[in-house]
């Protein structure tokens, strides 16, 4: 109720815009002091510490105070700007109607009732663009918090996680990025004979899949499939559900003479050939991401498929996909273990049941045992060097958790992001009615989804029954295919784009600044790795192209030594003949 001044629903109402604001209370708590409420939310935009880069999060503005004083404050820091939050619909309309029109048409703030943290990603992307900020600080300029405290915190926590996302996949892209294209046009030459992972006859129809990451739990869970299931469980052909696993649990599943349905490759990097040590000619089927190591395609002998998960938007994928070259699309999940679950999903209609997607990991392990990388620290142990793993079990990033089985469990801050990514992704599909994602409660972290104690889990793969035909869950093998020669000529014009820019950039063509602009658009994958994109610069505009401007030539430079070894690549797709 107001503390003085009439009210309509419990609400203050501004008699004119000169009129002085008074305190009110609502639903029990005293939002704004009657004892001078302008002079202390200014004097609280005051105490906040500015810098740039940052994302304000003022939660409950009510009438605004306080906020002109915090714009003045961020006018020498461009990059930073304030979003405010209501929660309250009967508050959002008081602030819609008493904040000024100069404040709510400021380029640097907006207004919003959205009350979920996905809502308020987008809309700071939206207004502001893609890692236009580097951290979230939550400013509270009254007591119009305590209402939504909780949703308040966890909504500041979300646009921070989402930042880090931002930047992480920067990141990624600067290291990675060159490497993804290149693999990627080198992959183009297996779309005209091997199928994309939707066409490729793979189904589990309404049978249980068992979707395997190669964490830590994954020992126990299939020391308790074999005691469950017995000798049934290495045959495919009998076992009453699908296993879809991640390379990396290869080793481990063949040590114990298991036969998966599926083997989901993603790595880009050559260390991924360490998974497939020794398994050269098992016929198990694969599906592999098309920016994924090419080696890593070659050597499981049960046929291959191919998916794309678009890690950044270019246009050499627009014109890939309107000639039918590309693969199906997978959301770019950024981790394998993501992708396999999403696979697992996607070809069948029943129960999907993960074990050792753990997010986690113990002070000896990080993947399971006969994992390459658990018998790489096995054979470094001698006296001196034991097989804890004590820079990650001891690190200043590592924290203590609850895993799914209510036990202790250690994680980091980005194998939480992955999980974070699972649960906001993927755990939809486990909620409602009729769930389809479930969790073995194992020591990992717990996924958003519901965890069955190990026989409950069991009990749900047993309900299925022996696959319906001989090779049902494999790919079709190679055969001729009429995109070969439309692979050929796309790569035609592509190496004829390539050459057109270089010979402009080295003055052996006409130089035609508007054509130029063109042609690095278009080419955009020579430069998607560049630190510039990463800061979310755009490539250097007509006008600095035209005057030669330090930072433009700088740009042209590094984008001339990109190119030859592109022209190489399109050049050897251009000869590929199907295999």
């Amino acid at each position: 109720m107001a503390e003085n001044g009439p009210s309509i629903s419990g609400l203050p109402v501004r008699e004119s815009p000169a009129r002085e604001t008074r305190g009110f209370s609502y639903k029990g708590k005293t939002l704004l002091s009657a004892a001078d409420p302008e002079g202390r939310a200014s004097r609280a935009a005051d105490s906040v510490e500015i810098a740039d880069g940052v994302l304000y999060l003022c939660p409950s503005p009510l009438y605004g105070h306080g906020l002109a004083r915090l714009l003045a404050r961020l006018a020498g820091f461009p990059g930073s700007a304030l979003l405010c939050v209501e929660a309250e619909p009967e508050l959002f309309a008081l602030s819609l109607e008493n904040l000024d029109e100069a404040l709510r048409s400021h380029p640097r703030l907006r207004l919003t009732d959205r009350a979920t943290g996905e809502e308020l990603c987008a809309l700071a992307r939206r207004e502001w663009g893609l890692r236009a900020f580097k951290s979230v600080k939550l400013v509270k300029l009254n007591g119009g918090w305590r209402l939504h405290a909780a949703l308040y915190e966890t909504l500041a926590q979300t646009l921070q996680n989402g930042a880090a996302v931002e930047w992480g996949n920067a990141i990624t892209m600067l290291k990675l990025g060159r490497t993804y294209i290149r693999n990627a046009i080198r992959n183009l030459a297996l779309v005209p004979n091997r199928p994309s992972l939707d066409a490729a006859g793979l189904s589990f129809g309404d049978r249980p899949v068992l979707a395997l990451g190669a964490g830590p739990s994954l020992c126990e869970t299939l020391d308790g499939l074999s005691a469950s299931f017995g000798d049934g469980l290495s045959n495919p052909e009998s076992r009453p559900f699908g296993i879809v696993c991640v390379d990396t649990c290869l080793p481990v599943l063949r040590a114990r003479g298991i036969t998966p349905d599926l083997a989901v490759i993603l790595e880009c990097q050559h260390w991924n050939l360490e998974d497939f040590v020794g398994l050269s000619g098992w016929e198990v089927p694969a599906a592999m991401d098309l920016s994924a190591l090419p080696r890593s395609g070659g050597v499981l002998a049960g046929g291959l498929c191919l998916f794309f998960t678009p890690w950044a938007r270019l246009r050499v994928f627009e014109r890939l996909g309107a000639a039918g070259l590309l693969p199906s699309a997978m959301p770019p999940l950024g981790s394998v273990g993501l992708s396999m679950a999403a696979a697992a999903l996607r070809l069948g209609k029943g129960p999907v049941v993960t074990a050792g997607l753990d997010f986690s990991f113990t002070p000896d392990m990080f993947h399971a045992r006969s994992s390459p990388g658990h018998k790489a620290k096995l054979r470094r142990q001698n006296r001196f060097t034991g097989i804890l793993n004590e820079a990650a079990a001891f690190g200043g990033s590592t924290f203590a958790a609850v895993s799914r089985n209510g036990g202790k469990t250690l994680s980091n801050p980005g194998l939480r992001n992955y999980r974070d990514l699972f649960e906001r992704e993927l755990a939809p599909a486990g909620a409602g009615g009729s769930p389809r994602l479930f969790a073995v409660a194992d020591g990992g972290l717990p996924l958003g989804v519901p965890s069955l104690p190990p026989q409950e889990a069991f009990d749900v793969l047993a309900s299925g029954g022996p696959a319906p035909s001989a090779g049902s869950a494999k790919p079709a093998r190679p055969g001729e295919n009429p995109k070969a020669e439309t692979l050929a000529a796309f790569s035609r014009a592509e190496l004829a784009r390539l050459s057109l820019l270089r010979n402009m950039l080295a003055g052996s063509s006409a130089m035609d600044a508007a054509k130029l602009c063109l042609l690095i658009d278009e080419c955009d994958y020579l430069w998607a790795h560049f630190p510039d994109r990463a800061a979310g610069r755009p490539r250097p505009a007509l006008p600095e192209l035209e005057a030669g401007d330090a930072a433009a030539v700088s740009f042209l430079k590094r984008l001339r030594v990109e190119i030859d070894p592109f022209c190489a690549l399109w050049k050897a797709l251009a000869k590929t003949r199907p295999s």
